[in-house]
């Protein structure tokens, strides 16, 4: 079990500390709406990834590539429009320190941002499929407590990371509002550089 914990683990911390669209998307929401806010995002891949589980350990392996690629296909043109959707935000003057509580506004909604960004991007899929799915098989193989013990290590350092990613991008968020905006149009860069390059993959797999 403790191999088990071990691998939970440091799996765990890789999915945390490798940039990716759901980290670009905890900062800019924590630097726009606030780190309350915010906070649920942190436990999106916990809505996601039973869905997301089930597909890849079940059924992925009987479905053509294809459905992969579309699921990246519309995974890149998504967060694209994330990006932008986030560039254009930090251009208005609303941007505030997240110290304040900002007023809800129809877009704020981070939560479903994020689980959308998991349900589109063939990230958590490959996750699911090549790494963490015969890690849970094999765990379940041994005990149902063994099947826990690895979900724990794993679910409890990815998202204490993500806690640790949000106090991070709250005290950047506390600094002149200048830096803060120029930080979230980062974060938009950032997003659009995984779009298009989830994109060009889906691409040049469909045309192979």
């Amino acid at each position: 079990m403790l191999e088990l914990i071990a691998r939970g683990t440091s799996i765990g911390l890789s999915a945390g500390v490798i940039p990716g669209p759901l980290q670009a998307l905890l900062l800019s929401s924590t630097l726009m709406l606030g780190w309350k806010r915010t906070l649920p995002v942190i436990f999106s891949p916990l809505i996601t990834d039973i869905p997301i589980a089930f597909v890849c350990v079940v059924l992925l392996k009987e479905l053509p590539d294809q459905f992969l690629l579309a699921i990246q296909l519309v995974g890149g043109l998504f967060v694209i429009w994330l990006a932008y959707r986030t560039w254009i935000t930090a251009q208005k003057p609303m941007l505030m320190k997240v110290t304040e509580d900002p007023p809800p506004t129809r877009d704020a909604n981070p939560l479903l941002r994020a689980a959308m960004i998991n349900f589109v991007s063939p990230g958590p899929y490959i996750f699911w499929s090549t790494i963490n799915g015969p890690l849970l098989v094999q765990a379940l193989n041994q005990s149902v407590l063994h099947g826990i013990a690895f979900l724990f290590s794993f679910y409890g350092t990815f998202l204490g990371l993500l806690a640790l990613l949000l106090m991070i991008f709250a005290r950047i968020g506390s600094l002149d509002p200048q830096i803060t905006r120029r930080v979230v149009l980062f974060s938009a860069v950032v997003m659009a550089l995984f779009g298009v390059s989830l994109l060009w993959q889906a691409v040049s797999g469909l045309m192979v």
